[in-house]
């Protein structure tokens, strides 16, 4: 996927608004949890490089197949 083109102040903007929807405690706990999962897959021996856990159906999925809601679109997503 190609790079957004912004304004330098675009971009700037950008990057607080990502990083305070990153630090959001529903954000942080998925990411703690992706953490856990991927260290102990790792440990289990399986092998998930280029896969994204699902919070969802909680599982490893391609980083495809892991966007979207599952091909039905995010506007009915929970």
């Amino acid at each position: 996927m190609a790079k957004q083109k912004l304004t330098p102040t675009a971009k700037r903007m950008k990057a607080l608004r990502d990083k305070k929807a990153a630090m959001t405690p529903d954000r942080r706990a998925k990411k703690a949890e992706n953490q856990r999962k991927r260290r102990s897959a790792k440990k289990a021996g399986k092998d998930i490089k280029g896969k994204d856990y699902d919070h969802k159906d909680s599982k490893f999925k391609s980083i495809k197949a892991n966007r979207g809601n599952d091909g039905k679109g995010t506007k009915k997503e929970k």
